[in-house]
């Protein structure tokens, strides 16, 4: 059993010249005892983003808080905290925070997809 908070995991710098100012942090994974899985807390400061990509897997994100929007096969979506959706895989997708404070999502993965 797991019980912490998100203040108690540091983010790492997602270091890669297709983002801007991203970060992440695994909060539960099979280091936790959750096999097959990660759930990891992303956040994109003011103007970042993720890289626009495509893979196998799916994954479902929950914005914990700012604005953004989330590109999905060519169709963009306004997000902003409480938002929810689920990614298929083989979409090509990219977040992108647009709002005047860090964008912060949950994102959940399978262990294949957490690098």
């Amino acid at each position: 059993m797991v019980v912490n908070h998100k203040e108690n995991v540091v983010y790492k710098k997602i270091d890669s010249p297709k983002v801007k100012d991203a970060f992440m942090k695994a909060v539960i994974s099979p280091n936790e005892g959750w096999e097959g899985y990660v759930m990891r807390i992303l956040k994109l400061g003011k103007g970042g983003y993720s890289p626009k990509h495509t893979h196998d897997w799916p994954h479902i994100n929950y914005i914990i808080k700012g604005e953004g929007k989330l590109h999905i096969d060519g169709e963009d979506h306004e997000i902003k905290e409480g938002s929810y959706a689920y990614v298929p895989g083989g979409a090509c997708h990219q977040f992108i925070n647009i709002g005047e404070e860090d964008l912060e999502f949950i994102c959940i993965v399978p262990e294949e997809g957490h690098k």
